[in-house]
């Protein structure tokens, strides 16, 4: 059925080339966002990942030193899955990422290696949602997504940390979008359907993340999200899953 409140979600642009996707941590990309992903690789655009951090301080049973190698091995594996090569860690400290000059330093160098035309990030406001009694937001996602939007107009501006052009990276000034996943007032999507079954094995590779959170069985438990973060009810969406973005022009 469809909401007649919800927004009627606009198609993402499709005419780039190449995304680099900027997030704070190993899964976040993979609780939705990686079936737009797979069908963007599918399409033969080019996606690179970096996360800020290693994950290291996300499984309260495990040292950090021995966690932050496996959910590295773990996002790997599944960025793999649906189409990306790339994935670079800026090893900023899990769980206590600070919003600054050095974040905006590390996310402006890292669009000025990969040079993209969208660049994507995760909800940096401080609630998942709109509304009373919505989930509070984590620092390290706010510090990320902020600095990421901020570091899209750094990365082209040569007078912004000039040290990035003395060792060789350009300014960058062909960023044309930055789209927010998860945010709480989505303005454009893109269809699930083709990337979904990848979207799920994605997710499915952060299993030692997984059963750490939950006790349901991985499987149900990510095949449960996934379904119900890509239902949007939007008239241009009906009866189609689809992944959500706030698009920001540049």
């Amino acid at each position: 059925m469809i909401d007649t409140d919800a927004p009627d979600l606009l198609e993402m642009p499709g005419d780039w080339t190449r995304a680099l996707a900027v997030v704070a941590h190993p899964d976040d990309l993979e609780y939705g966002c990686a079936a737009a992903v797979a069908a963007w690789t599918d399409e033969g655009k080019e996606v690179s990942y970096v996360l800020a951090t290693r994950g290291e301080a996300g499984i309260d049973s495990l040292a950090p030193d021995v966690c932050g190698p496996l959910r590295e091995r773990e996002q790997r594996d599944s960025a793999a899955v649906v189409g990306v090569d790339t994935v670079e860690f800026l090893d900023h400290r899990d769980g206590v990422i600070e919003y600054g000059l050095g974040l905006r330093r590390d996310i402006a160098a890292a669009i000025r290696r990969h040079r993209p035309e969208l660049v994507i990030t995760l909800n940096h406001r401080d609630t998942w949602g709109g509304g009373p009694g919505a989930p509070w937001n984590t620092p390290d996602h706010l510090a990320v997504g902020r600095a990421t939007l901020d570091a899209a107009a750094d990365a082209g501006n040569r007078w912004i940390f000039p040290e990035l052009t003395e060792q060789g990276l350009e300014p960058w000034n062909g960023v044309r979008w930055v789209a927010v996943a998860a945010s709480s007032t989505p303005t454009h999507a893109v269809d699930a359907t083709p990337g979904l079954d990848r979207a799920i094995r994605s997710l499915l590779c952060h299993r030692a993340y997984i059963e750490a959170l939950t006790d349901e069985a991985p499987e149900e438990y990510v095949r449960a999200f996934l379904t119900a973060a890509t239902a949007r009810a939007s008239t241009r969406f009906a009866d189609r899953p689809a992944v959500a973005f706030e698009l920001f022009a540049r």
